[in-house]
């Protein structure tokens, strides 16, 4: 029998891809299925507010989706640099090269290299 695999889509959504991913590998989520329509709703209404808020993404320099869509990251991460600079000329010692780059990232995708790839091909078209 040969496995389905699913086809690629051009407009997948990178914030929803990423959801689905990190809602099936939560310890808490359930080896069965659920009693009731209820008690999914429940369990996935705090995943939900679990993930919106408390939950950082490394795709979006570990700040949270709340963060993210209400702008909120772009004072978190100046705040992150600003931590880092502190931190690399009080030990400077300990550092062998530049902080960590925590400027706020414009555009999110699902494959980034991809993505990446995309906006030279049309730059050069």
């Amino acid at each position: 029998m040969l496995a389905q695999t699913r086809q690629l889509v051009s407009n997948d959504n990178p914030f929803s891809e990423s959801i689905f991913r990190t809602l099936k590998y939560r310890p808490e989520y359930p080896e069965k299925a659920f009693g009731n329509i209820s008690k999914a709703r429940s369990w996935v209404s705090g995943f939900v507010q679990w993930y919106n808020h408390e939950h950082c993404h490394s795709g979006i320099k570990f700040t949270t989706p709340h963060e993210r869509h209400t702008g909120k990251d772009v004072d978190v991460l100046a705040k992150r640099k600003l931590v880092y600079k502190d931190a690399k000329l009080a030990n400077p010692g300990r550092w062998s090269g530049e902080i960590k780059n925590w400027d706020h990232i414009k555009e999110v995708y699902l494959n980034p290299e991809k993505g990446k790839s995309e906006i030279k091909e049309n730059k050069a078209a």
